[in-house]
């Protein structure tokens, strides 16, 4: 079940959930990508370092997950779609969507 988040309500959200999600990229190889990073705001952006193979999937296709695992099984995770783009050492995230989602079983 998913609850969606507006982008105005998204800091607080990430506020709540902490500042390490997992960024979710893919490469020109389609093989998909996931590494834990460290986010902060830069105004409208979120900013994070980029490691080598994350940075060359950004700047092979810009769409992006970000994703904050449930705290606590049952309780909602918090996934944010968006796109990036390579800047030096940094990839800067526009973030596009945002949901709570949970898994019932």
């Amino acid at each position: 079940m998913s609850v969606p988040v507006p982008l105005a309500e998204l800091p607080a959200a990430i506020e709540r959930f902490g500042n390490t999600p997992y960024i979710v990229t893919v490469g020109a190889d389609y093989a998909p990508r996931a590494t834990s990073v460290r986010v902060e705001w830069q105004g409208r952006v979120l900013m994070t370092g980029a490691g080598t193979r994350t940075a060359a999937n950004v700047r092979d296709n810009d769409v992006i997950v970000l994703l904050w695992p449930a705290p606590v099984a049952g309780e909602h995770a918090l996934i944010v779609d968006g796109w990036a783009e390579v800047h030096g050492g940094a990839i800067l995230i526009q973030p596009a969507k945002a949901v709570l989602h949970v898994t019932r079983h």
